[in-house]
């Protein structure tokens, strides 16, 4: 992988600042900032990687509600209905 230079305007404060923060970690200013820049670009590909997850976890979803895979409302309720009522007999007999 060959280098590229990558240069931009910062104000001179800041500039300043972040040289000697990186310094007192010791590392250079551009050391730290391609550990950002990587960070960064790891954050964004996790960021996609679950979006496309989603996406499809979504579809999945719509094809089966289009195959009429569906389960009402009241059978939902009643499942955790019974849930709730197994859950407070165990914290009853916990006591």
């Amino acid at each position: 992988m060959s280098d590229a230079t990558f240069t931009f305007r910062v104000e001179e404060d800041l500039k300043s600042q972040f040289a000697h923060a990186a310094k007192s970690r010791d590392r250079s200013s551009a050391q730290l900032l391609r550990d950002f820049m990587r960070e960064y670009v790891q954050q964004q590909q996790k960021v996609a990687d679950h979006d496309a997850w989603f996406q499809q976890q979504v579809q999945a979803g719509i094809e089966s509600a289009d195959a009429q895979n569906l389960v009402s409302a009241a059978e939902v309720e009643a499942k955790f209905a019974a849930r709730r009522i197994a859950t407070k007999r165990k914290l009853d007999q916990s006591e």
